[in-house]
């Protein structure tokens, strides 16, 4: 296997309905592992969280994400965003959409003086999220 980067993503007890909300986005496949399943803690309140989870999209994109455990603090996630770019308008405007449900347009998908169309929103799990659709070329 070649060397791949993956955004994971880190939640505080809603990883499993945040990976299954971009399951919905996506498509792909999502595998899901729980604490009590990989035995990651013996804390009976823990057991329930996602130790673990990967989706894998048949057009090659990945994205993981866990809970974090209860005596650890959740890292902000104010200093990373994601990027989706590319040169399907529609697949990329449907992603934007999905994405921006219930979350909040931080710049809505317009033409950009650049040439693309860019926009950039938070979702509903406070995951920031830019989209850039190529423009044509000259």
């Amino acid at each position: 296997m070649s060397t791949r980067l993956n955004p994971y993503l880190s939640f505080r007890d809603s990883a499993r309905e945040a990976m299954e909300f971009y399951q919905s986005v996506f498509g792909g496949e999502l595998t899901v592992s729980t604490f009590a399943e990989m035995h990651a803690s013996d804390d009976p309140a823990e057991q329930h969280k996602v130790m673990h989870s990967m989706l894998e999209t048949d057009a090659g994109l990945v994205l993981m994400g866990a809970d974090t455990p209860n005596s650890m603090d959740l890292a902000s996630s104010s200093n990373i965003s994601i990027s989706l770019s590319g040169e399907d308008e529609p697949e990329l405007r449907g992603y934007y959409d999905k994405l921006v449900a219930d979350g909040t347009v931080l710049e809505p998908l317009v033409k950009a003086p650049w040439g693309d169309t860019f926009g950039m929103c938070v979702d509903k799990f406070g995951v920031t999220w830019l989209v850039n659709i190529s423009g044509a070329a000259a």
